[in-house]
């Protein structure tokens, strides 16, 4: 790569990884959009496909330090196909299985597929490509087109289910991945860290985080933003459409063809999506001048207060859309900053596996948000039980990055 290209905001390397972001998370946006369709042909319990999405979530998480070493071990372009292929085979086998236990297994590939494809690789690259002035606003924007495939994945989804069955959904979905690594030259050469570099090195590197006190307050921060994002991915159009007002006659929302709540809770995935797009590039940009930690703890508080004035007020499309809007803002904004945390603290040469290994933290609170979300549903049907621990957990998340020793450490961030 040339110096000037390094200086480059938008580089070949950016457009690449934003592509690939764009359609992982489509796909993964998408999933709670087939809770009623699936449930309804098997007459399974909603906390049944619930757990198939939380363990997706899971193995997500287990999976994003894992693809991180293997990008760094033996190149970033193995680990995106790798990833894209089993997230393909993931959604193609899970298209012909009947049974729950069969779903919920499956889904630890598709949890993998996304790894592979998911934000743990394609930052750690866009990182390092990146200058140093460019590097949070980079990170931003790499994270904002993984909003804008929520923005399209739901709607899309929507569209599809109304001419053909679940199934054949998600074999579209499969291709749609495989499709997309046609812009992987676009990535350039792969850059694979010396072997003996990293034999030498990943494990001191490892074990001084994991002393740390920083990346443990880090680690524990990012449990609630996955307990809430994953919760409402998966939940928040059933609870839409089941607990909503009907669309009023002659209203705005009927003239943009939403027609009912069903369509409603699809509408406000796509519109959280939208607005985080903008809020994502925001976060990134601001990352550059403020403390990212502080910037995290705000970006925390404003979560607990929208969703707990959510949940205490009469539900309606208006405070349906108002509430996306908010949220959307604030969803992904984590993510710049965490990952820019990482790399400004412990530099950006194991940025990959140390911000997987955080990650898995986001995803233990993903797996959590959606499983408990179906269960307590079963049991009481409502979902006020699991709204209100988020509120809480996102409280937690806004105090325990105030103590966060925002230096990079001299010992490994050599960048």
């Amino acid at each position: 790569m040339s110096e000037h290209s390094n200086h480059r905001l938008f580089t070949p390397i950016l457009i690449a990884g934003c592509l690939i972001l764009m359609i992982s998370f489509a796909i993964r946006a998408s999933f709670g959009l087939f809770q009623i369709p699936i449930a309804e042909e098997f007459g399974w319990m909603r906390s049944e496909f619930s757990m198939a999405i939380a363990i997706q979530n899971l193995a997500w998480g287990i999976g994003q330090p894992i693809f991180g070493a293997i990008a760094e071990k033996f190149g970033d372009k193995r680990a995106i196909v790798l990833g894209a292929v089993v997230y393909a085979l993931g959604l193609v086998l899970s298209s012909v299985a009947i049974t729950p236990g069969a779903h919920q297994m499956l889904e630890v590939l598709v949890g993998f597929g996304i790894a592979g494809t998911g934000f743990g690789v394609i930052l750690a690259v866009i990182g390092r490509s990146a200058s140093h002035r460019h590097r949070s606003l980079a990170l931003g924007i790499a994270t904002a087109a993984g909003s804008a495939g929520q923005v399209i994945g739901p709607p899309a989804a929507d569209i599809l289910l109304r001419s053909m069955n679940w199934s054949s959904v998600f074999v579209i979905f499969a291709g749609c991945i495989i499709a997309v690594l046609v812009v992987l030259p676009l990535m350039g050469k792969n850059e694979i860290i010396q072997r003996e570099q990293i034999r030498a090195s990943m494990g001191d590197t490892l074990l001084q985080a994991f002393k740390d006190p920083t990346y443990s307050m880090i680690f524990l921060g990012f449990f609630s933003c996955g307990f809430q994002l994953a919760f409402i991915t998966a939940h928040f159009p059933a609870f839409v459409a089941e607990m909503c007002s009907s669309i009023p006659g002659n209203s705005v929302f009927r003239s943009i063809g939403i027609t009912s709540t069903t369509a409603l809770g699809a509408f406000s995935i796509a519109i959280i999506g939208f607005a985080n797009i903008f809020g994502t590039i925001a976060a990134g940009a601001l990352g550059h001048y403020f403390p990212k930690k502080y910037l995290l703890a705000i970006i925390y508080t404003l979560r607990t207060i929208a969703s707990a004035a959510f949940i205490l007020v009469p539900m309606t499309p208006t405070s349906v859309v108002v509430f996306s809007i908010v949220m959307g803002s604030l969803w992904l904004a984590t993510v710049p900053l965490t990952s820019g945390l990482i790399a400004h603290i412990y530099g950006l040469r194991y940025m990959g596996t140390l911000y997987g290994i955080v990650f898995f933290s986001h995803q233990l609170g993903s797996f959590l948000g959606v499983w408990l979300g179906g269960v307590m549903y079963d049991l009481y049907q409502s979902y006020s039980v699991v709204w209100w621990v988020g509120v809480g957990v996102g409280a937690f998340s806004a105090l325990v990055h105030l103590p966060v020793r925002e230096s990079p450490r001299p010992a490994l961030a050599t960048t």
